[in-house]
């Protein structure tokens, strides 16, 4: 399986890029997973629904399955978050694992930019891992210093370039 990652701070529009290029990579031929690091409290279960009852009754795992889908709930309970290879290893086989967050991990990604978010690039910054720039100000990124020279710079309103993009760079292409 290969892996590819979006990173970029919050509000940038990672997960709306996503989601444009998902069908893309998928129309493509490619069986596409996904990974996406959360750096709060979440929960895909609601009190009162019987899994999450069991699960707070102290269950490790609660696996719920039906004939759409099955979700594997996995509590820490203060054990360490694991390594994004822990993560994949569960994953099915995939062509290609797509990973939104995990931005000092060594694997590649492009970087989503809105300079109208007020954050300052990851490329540049020490994270050697970024092979492009996706941004809606293509100029303003190009005239910024810190800028590895070389490092693509992408239009990140032309979703279909994009896409092309991360299908050579993983090889697909």
């Amino acid at each position: 399986m290969k892996v590819f990652g979006l990173a970029g701070y919050s509000g940038s529009g990672k997960t709306t890029l996503l989601e444009t290029l998902i069908p893309r990579l998928t129309a493509a031929g490619l069986r596409v997973s996904l990974i996406k690091h959360a750096h709060h409290r979440f929960d895909i279960d609601h009190p009162g629904k019987d899994s999450y009852r069991l699960r707070e009754a102290g269950c490790s795992e609660v696996l719920l399955i039906s004939d759409q889908r099955w979700v594997l709930m996995h509590e820490l309970r203060g054990a360490p978050e694991p390594s994004l290879e822990e993560q994949i290893a569960r994953f099915s086989e995939c062509d290609l694992v797509l990973v939104e967050g995990f931005k000092h991990t060594p694997i590649p990604k492009l970087e989503v930019h809105r300079p109208s978010v007020g954050k300052p690039l990851i490329a540049g910054s020490g994270v050697e891992t970024i092979v492009a720039v996706a941004t809606d100000e293509p100029d303003a990124v190009a005239a910024q210093t810190e800028l590895p020279t070389g490092l693509p710079i992408l239009d990140l309103n032309d979703r279909d370039a994009i896409a092309d993009f991360i299908l050579r760079h993983q090889g697909f292409r």
